[in-house]
């Protein structure tokens, strides 16, 4: 009797193993990884063994001293282009209103609660469970023309340096997973398991505005930072209307967010200077410097840079927005994967950018948990049963990729 491909699929997703991926989303978020503070070694060290004990090749490659990169390849006998799983190992520091210890895992129910557990060590459980599962699609009759690859970045929450590391090191990613190409990228991020098929990206800007000082019984001797930096916040605000005018459909339209200002040197002084961090979303295709560059050219019509006032506009981080196709196969196997999940864009920014635009990898975002309600919340948490859910569609997704029907 001939066993249809739907059946060998259904008898391939059972043994998909939700206590295994209970327990490593418990034992990562364990490991606290808080971001700033590159701790995120021991939970790398963690997840290398769970990845080992599953039979997986398995390199751990420093981005910068003590922050580590993961890369896991699970084998599957073709050695056509493979599927890459995306995530990071780091997680943003727990901040007030925990009702416990953030970093000793609980259950309520179904839900684990943790921080990392949504964002997203609840997402590399259920890619590293997947991959497990697809290691051993041939002794179900499903023959796979290429691996499946996990890689887990440092210092997503911050600076990208995990990411950026990966993508300045030519031929890193080959060697590391012994890969040669990629036919697309999961990324596991939080979007309650609905597709996204484009991401903002993100970018920070330190501006600098210099005065010039004096006694503030005569301010008309010196020229005050703050208030020119109030001027150029005013030009930042002028630029958010223009963005929001033009709408992009998918992702809407870049955005402007002063995040910090500092200035000053005392009550009776006139500020000699002033500085504002700010951060720019970016649509896939913006260059930043081109935006800071526009934004000092906007500055100077102003006129706030006048005898006494100069103003520096400097980029310190960016991270590339991307869009990939809607009709695009990827897209499509994931949205079936995941029972026909809504497919739209993200706001957020992601290491997917990245792994799009410099790698030229096909990518889509697709995770288990909530980037609005459950990621950077007090008691943050994901359901297992929505993880085990996770695993299951990375599996079909892998399938429907890589085995040619």
């Amino acid at each position: 009797m001939t066993v249809r491909r739907d059946e060998r699929l259904d008898q391939l997703l059972e043994t998909v193993d939700s206590g295994a991926i209970d327990a490593l989303t418990c034992a990562l978020i364990g490991e606290p990884s808080v971001n700033p503070g590159g701790t995120e070694e021991s939970a790398v060290r963690v997840l290398a063994d769970a990845c080992r004990a599953a039979g997986f090749d398995v390199d751990v490659i420093e981005a910068a001293p003590g922050r580590p990169n993961l890369f896991a390849t699970a084998r599957t006998g073709g050695t056509g282009p493979g599927l890459m799983f995306l995530g990071h190992s780091d997680v943003v520091p727990p901040g007030p209103g925990w009702s416990a210890d953030p970093f000793v895992p609980r259950r309520a129910g179904d839900r684990i609660i943790g921080r990392g557990a949504s964002d997203m060590k609840g997402g590399i459980a259920a890619a590293v469970a997947a991959m497990s599962v697809l290691a051993r699609a041939g002794e179900f009759g499903i023959d796979l023309s290429g691996p499946v690859g996990l890689v887990v970045t440092v210092d997503e929450e911050e600076h990208g340096t995990g990411v950026r590391h990966l993508v300045a090191n030519p031929g890193l990613l080959h060697r590391a997973t012994g890969v040669g190409e990629f036919a697309g990228c999961i990324v596991a991020e939080p979007t309650r398991m609905e597709v996204v098929r484009g991401c903002r990206g993100a970018s920070y800007f330190e501006i600098e505005v210099t005065g010039r000082a004096a006694h503030s019984g005569r301010p008309s001797d010196g020229v005050s930072a703050i208030d020119a930096a109030a001027r150029v916040i005013d030009v930042i605000r002028a630029d958010q209307a223009r963005l929001a005018a033009s709408p992009d459909a998918l992702l809407g339209f870049g955005t402007w967010n002063v995040g910090t200002i500092e200035g000053g040197q005392g009550i009776s002084v006139v500020a000699p200077s002033c500085s504002l961090g700010v951060d720019r979303r970016l649509m896939p295709g913006e260059d930043v410097h081109e935006i800071g560059e526009r934004l000092l050219a906007d500055i100077h019509a102003a006129g706030i840079v006048v005898d006494g006032i100069e103003v520096r506009v400097t980029p310190t981080m960016f991270l590339p927005g991307f869009a990939t196709d809607a009709d695009h196969r990827l897209v499509s196997a994931a949205s079936r994967a995941a029972l026909d999940a809504p497919v739209g864009g993200w706001t957020a920014a992601c290491d997917g950018g990245f792994v799009s635009t410099a790698l030229g990898v096909p990518t889509v975002v697709l995770g288990p948990g909530d980037i609005n309600t459950q990621a950077h919340q007090p008691d943050e948490s994901v359901c297992l049963s929505e993880l085990v859910f996770a695993a299951q569609s990375y599996v079909r997704a892998a399938v429907d990729l890589l085995s040619g029907n």
